[in-house]
């Protein structure tokens, strides 16, 4: 018996499809939501609830193509759960796979001197931590702030200054 490499690859590629459709929308979501950095998921605005719908229905697409089957489904399912499952199996494992896929806290204000070029980077602007300081402390003033640390959540911590 004779098995040509054409159609061992064709066989492979359409039973396999669903699988490589899936790992290519989760990695692509994964890596637009982490460049779109923490505050964009920790503050949804209405914005960002119809964006999510849209993405979602753009990706439903993508990920389904024309096999509406059952199996389809179920292998869509099992592909996008095992690849989260593993993600999390690669972050106990590994410090820089933790730190590249959920980011670390980071500290925007010292002192009471908000740092310009991280709050830029991370798109919090000076009333961000105001807010979070008046909600925590009831602090008014930026020099009542010893640090504020936006978090891996996309929250504000605030250490108040002690005087």
């Amino acid at each position: 018996m004779v098995i040509h490499f054409h159609y061992l690859t064709s066989f492979f590629l359409k039973n396999m499809n669903p699988v490589v459709r899936g790992l290519a929308v989760y990695l692509f979501v994964f890596i637009v939501f982490r460049i779109m950095g923490k505050r964009t998921l920790a503050e949804i605005t209405t914005f960002d609830a119809i964006l999510l719908l849209i993405i979602s229905e753009t990706t439903t697409d993508a990920l389904i193509g024309e096999d509406y089957s059952l199996m389809a489904c179920f292998i869509m399912v099992c592909t996008l759960v095992g690849t989260d499952y593993i993600f999390s199996k690669i972050k106990e494992h590994s410090q820089w796979f933790h730190i590249a896929s959920e980011g670390a806290p980071l500290v925007i204000v010292e002192n009471g001197k908000p740092l310009k070029k991280r709050m830029k980077k991370s798109r919090v602007d000076e009333q961000d931590v105001l807010e979070a300081a008046r909600s925590l402390h009831g602090l008014e003033r930026m020099n009542q702030v010893k640090y504020a640390v936006l978090e891996r959540d996309g929250s504000i911590s605030v250490i108040p200054e002690t005087r």
